[in-house]
């Protein structure tokens, strides 16, 4: 299995980024977590990172219902970047609305839609499939 750097998660609901956090590690999937309660605050801080050139995660997984900035408005917003190297999102949602993954596939930055909850298979998955 495929072992990345650094991933980033993006959801406002602790229970799901508890569990999130508890798989990624007994799976060691990555070396480490950056964890936004909504797409604003992760938007903000990613560009800054990649203005400072720093590191940035090699994938980002982006719930689509939060407050501020949802991840429609992530996406709209950070698809305009210029970044440093490719980084893979899924969105990962409760949502099974067919709408949701349709628009989710317009975004080129989008690799797949994962329906909740995340599984250790779903993250093997995706990391198999990213890059």
């Amino acid at each position: 299995m495929k072992k990345i750097d650094s991933l980033c998660s993006v959801d406002d609901d602790p229970i799901y980024v508890f569990t999130t956090k508890r798989t990624l590690e007994i799976g060691e999937f990555c070396n480490s977590i950056l964890v936004f309660n909504d797409g604003k605050e992760a938007f903000d801080i990613l560009y800054s990172m990649s203005v400072k050139g720093e590191d940035m995660p090699d994938m980002i997984l982006l719930d689509l219902n939060m407050p501020i900035w949802d991840g429609w408005d992530f996406l709209n917003e950070f698809s305009k970047l210029t970044l440093p190297k490719k980084i893979t999102i899924y969105i990962v949602s409760s949502s099974k609305h067919p709408e949701d993954i349709y628009k989710a596939k317009k975004y080129s930055l989008v690799s797949n839609f994962i329906i909740k909850p995340i599984t250790i298979d779903k993250l093997k998955d995706a990391l198999n499939k990213a890059r």
